[in-house]
């Protein structure tokens, strides 16, 4: 493999490396002498050994920092791990790593492309899979222009060095995954000195993360369309029903309304009722195309209480089929939530179903409570119900993907839940089991900052 390494950058190695060696070996000499007058000599040697390490890697860092060898490369891989643990939307993260790598380069620029087979996207930028930009660096694996004028060119290559020079990039670079690909680069830095091979690594070990992340985030946002569809299947049959109801009386009424079409009361009775039930059967299917629809969750100040009556209203049939009682509890003083009102429908649709089909096999009471109640941290949203609780085998991996007791179904519900929530900056939590008590959940939203 090609290394971009010049006198100069050959020079400041060597320059690093017997400074530190010579600084650290002085020092630890000079403590050694003094601390051997002081104490007996293993303590010595062991306070000298210690002290000298710990100096040698303040020393180390220093002198990279210095030298420029390795920018910011330990808190860009530390801020790359943040950004994958605290975000899971795939286009946020893009934005995230573009602003670290910007930084890691010092540079004003930087991308971040992502794809499968067909092509690779980012930043308002597409790659094709069949364009020769991306086979001459899937053979090269990085790439700089530094690197493509010393190699013998090829037609591929050219193009590379187009696609380069077009986008103001310093280095390129690929990391491929089991079912994903990132394309990372970095422009040109500021002290326009080119990438040297130290760097090349490191952006490597750094295009490696964010494919990680990026792959996890694809895979999260996936499986959540799967289950946001696999919810509104349940509805169906519910809301079929609800919708039959409002049809049925409106055929009926224009059955009759040639018969009764000179009678003015008659006409006055059609016309409000149809406009009515053609109300009512709009508003169904609204819900119904919202809660479809794919979504970025986005918190913003709302009010919690409309949104659960809502959702609540959309399960009511399926509950009613099964002999199920609904009992809302609505206790906080203030129901001003920062969240994402499609979000709630969809956890709070969630629980509303596990616990149903929980409950359909339990004989005894048939209830499912929702409350809400202020607490310190926000308004807690807890749904319980009469059910045979969750198994305790089960408890410790409740909210992970595959964690199941149904015969039906993958287990993906609350592991979804729980991520929904986590991007929303809120928290779901199941109460102790306990015999014959059924199962409650707990969701906590944060209150919106008070306005001064």
């Amino acid at each position: 493999m090609h290394r971009i390494f010049d006198a100069r950058q050959l020079l400041l190695v060597v320059t690093q490396r017997l400074g530190l060696v010579l600084t650290v070996a002085l020092g630890a000499y000079l403590l050694d002498t003094i601390l051997s007058e002081l104490l007996v000599e293993p303590f010595a040697l062991l306070i000298t050994t210690a002290l000298s390490l710990w100096f040698a890697s303040m020393l180390n860092s220093w002198l990279n920092q210095l030298l420029r060898f390795y920018p910011q490369a330990l808190q860009a891989r530390q801020a790359a791990f943040n950004a994958a643990r605290e975000e899971l939307r795939p286009e946020h993260l893009e934005r995230l790593f573009c602003n670290i790598l910007s930084g890691w380069g010092q540079a004003d620029h930087a991308m971040v492309l992502s794809g499968a087979k067909e092509s690779f996207r980012g930043g308002g930028i597409e790659i094709l899979e069949n364009s020769p930009v991306l086979r001459a660096l899937r053979q090269l694996r990085w790439a700089t222009p530094e690197r493509l004028a010393r190699e013998r060119p090829t037609t591929e290559r050219e193009a590379l060095g187009a696609f380069l020079n077009e986008q103001r990039l310093g280095v390129l670079v690929i990391s491929e995954g089991p079912s994903l690909a990132v394309l990372v680069g970095v422009g040109v830095p500021a002290s326009r000195r080119p990438f040297t091979y130290p760097q090349v690594t490191q952006l490597m070990e750094l295009a490696s993360i964010m494919e990680s992340a990026l792959e996890r985030a694809h895979y999260s946002a996936k499986a959540q369309r799967a289950e946001q569809l696999a919810t509104v299947g349940l509805l169906g049959a519910s809301l079929a029903h609800e919708i039959r109801n409002p049809l049925v009386t409106i055929k009926t009424f224009v059955q009759l309304l040639p018969q009764h079409h000179q009678d003015p009361a008659f006409r006055e009775k059609f016309f409000s009722l149809i406009s009515g039930e053609v109300d009512r059967i709009d508003r169904l299917t609204e819900q119904l195309l919202d809660l479809a629809a794919p979504r970025t969750y986005t918190a913003e100040p709302l009010n919690l209480h409309p949104v659960v009556s809502a959702s609540l209203d959309l399960v009511a049939t399926k509950a009613a089929h099964r002999d199920l009682r609904i009992v809302r509890c609505f206790e906080a003083e203030t129901d001003w939530v920062l969240t994402d009102a499609s979000a709630v429908k969809q956890v709070l649709l969630n629980l509303c179903f596990n616990a149903i089909q929980a409950i359909e096999c339990h004989t005894g009471e048939r209830w499912l409570r929702v409350t809400t109640r202020c607490v310190p941290m926000g308004v807690e949203l807890s749904v319980s119900d009469s059910g045979p609780g969750i198994a305790p085998e089960i408890r410790p991996r409740l909210f992970q993907p595959f964690a199941s007791t149904k015969s039906s179904g993958f287990g993906l519900g609350l592991a979804i839940c729980s991520d929904i929530l986590s991007g929303l900056k809120a928290t779901i939590t199941v109460d102790p089991s306990a015999p014959g008590c059924g199962a409650t959940f707990r969701v906590i939203f944060p209150c919106p900052p008070p306005t001064s």
